[in-house]
């Protein structure tokens, strides 16, 4: 797990938050409308609690994530760029949708009816005046369909493992958390800087030349890589025969060394013996 991946999951959070304050402000309102008769000290216990909760809630979907492309996507990407390749298509998928493209409504539609499902246990929550009650609020506060959520939680499926998919939305999780425990002013203010600024189509725009940057870079490098090495065995294989050349060479030289140094060897003795029979006839 990079470093990267966890800030990409934190700016997440952040920057997408307004965009769903709509309905996450609704469920805070509720919250504090059944704590309006708890003391202050005790209620931000139990709104520390429920956000607890929610956390506690996204990890788990994280780790059910990860584990779901651990099991089934990563066997199919043994040994291939695949997870790599996968990795920067979800980031740039989910930056898309930070953008403002809805690919994710139909799956919001889709877990509106699990929430609904899930309508008889959330009535048993309330009022929120205990501890338990809190966590269990928060838990099932997780479960709000969310476009947001669900990229996010596409990032945790091509995570790599189970434990980077929790520690992911665990801090998508940490992110959202100032926008909803902000006063009504401070809320507003954030709104405003961030709908001003466009932080939000912003950190999109950095999700998608991520997710680019991860799939075509690697690429490049190793096409530069290759065209490096390929110049390097042809240098090494110009040593190779320039050195064969030389060997030749050297040895093409000894041997006419020997051939003169025979050649005058044998013309001495042929004097020396032309020598001898003058000797001899005298």
């Amino acid at each position: 797990m990079t470093m990267g991946l966890l800030i990409a999951a934190l700016l997440m959070g952040f920057f997408g938050s307004p965009h769903c304050l709509g309905m996450c402000g609704g469920i805070v309102a509720a919250f504090g409308l059944s704590m309006k008769d708890i003391s202050p000290a005790k209620k931000r216990g139990l709104i520390a609690t429920y956000h607890l909760g929610r956390l506690l809630s996204y990890t788990l979907l994280g780790l059910v994530a990860g584990l779901i492309g651990t099991t089934i996507l990563a066997p199919l990407m043994m040994g291939n760029s695949t997870p790599r390749i996968l990795l920067g298509l979800v980031l740039v998928f989910v930056g898309l949708t930070m953008l403002g493209l809805p690919f994710l409504n139909k799956l919001e539609r889709f877990g509106m009816r699990f929430w609904q499902a899930l309508g008889p246990l959330r009535t048993k929550v309330f009022p929120l005046n205990t501890v338990p009650k809190a966590l269990a609020a928060g838990l099932l506060w997780g479960f709000l369909p969310c476009g947001l959520v669900y990229g996010a939680l596409l990032i945790a499926v091509v995570g790599h493992d189970p434990l980077t998919g929790a520690v992911l939305m665990f801090a998508f999780g940490l992110g959202t958390i100032p926008m909803l425990v902000a006063t009504h002013g401070t809320v507003n203010w954030i709104r405003h800087h961030i709908g001003r600024l466009r932080l939000r189509q912003l950190n999109g725009a950095i999700m998608v030349i991520s997710g680019l940057a991860v799939v075509a870079v690697p690429m490049v490098m190793a096409n530069m890589h290759g065209h490096m090495d390929h110049g390097h065995m042809d240098h090494g294989q110009m040593n190779h025969e320039q050195m064969n050349h030389e060997q030749m060479n050297h040895e093409q030289m000894n041997h006419e060394q020997m051939n003169h140094e025979q050649m005058n060897h044998e013309q001495m003795n042929h004097e020396q013996m032309n020598h001898e029979q003058m000797n001899h006839e005298h």
